[in-house]
């Protein structure tokens, strides 16, 4: 029994910018564009494999959101050099004039939230994903992707209020 499937190009067609927001909210500006060429590779090599054409969007981020993690993986291995001896102290980043990062900037307190809190919320408001959609992202429970979005909103009311 075969899936009909719709030309891999109306699928580009309909989800590109999805796909492409996705991987800014979760890549950043530097690596967003690598990061959704990469989705759209991948997705292209599994496309016809597929058993299913329900929830072709979903597919599609759920790539786009393994492709940006592994972007952070490899980003994390790469050495950065740095003049500034003062970068390399351990310590958490925040917000303020001596960071440059503006204090009502919101997404930039959502990118100094721990990493799963931070996917979990892009995940949510940026896609649009349900809990169930964010569990299968983030291989976790629905129940604990509610979690993770709620305990990531209430550090930012935290911060923000």
């Amino acid at each position: 029994m075969g899936v009909t499937l719709p030309a891999f190009q109306t699928l580009v067609d309909a989800h590109w910018r999805d796909v492409a927001r996705l991987a800014h909210a979760l890549a950043g500006p530097v690596d967003g564009d690598d990061v959704a060429q990469q989705a759209w590779t991948r997705a292209l090599a599994a496309y016809p494999t597929l058993r299913s054409a329900r929830n072709l969007r979903g597919w599609l981020l759920t790539i786009t959101h393994h492709c940006a993690m592994d972007a952070h993986r490899s980003r994390a291995r790469r050495a950065v050099p740095s003049e500034d001896v003062a970068a390399l102290v351990p310590g958490g980043v925040t917000p303020g004039p001596e960071t440059g990062l503006p204090d009502g900037d919101l997404w930039a307190r959502v990118a100094l939230l721990p990493e799963r809190q931070r996917e979990a919320v892009v995940l949510k408001y940026v896609a649009d994903f349900d809990h169930t959609t964010i569990a299968a992202a983030l291989e976790t429970t629905p129940a604990m992707s509610r979690r993770l979005v709620s305990d990531g909103l209430a550090a930012l009311r935290r911060e923000l209020l």
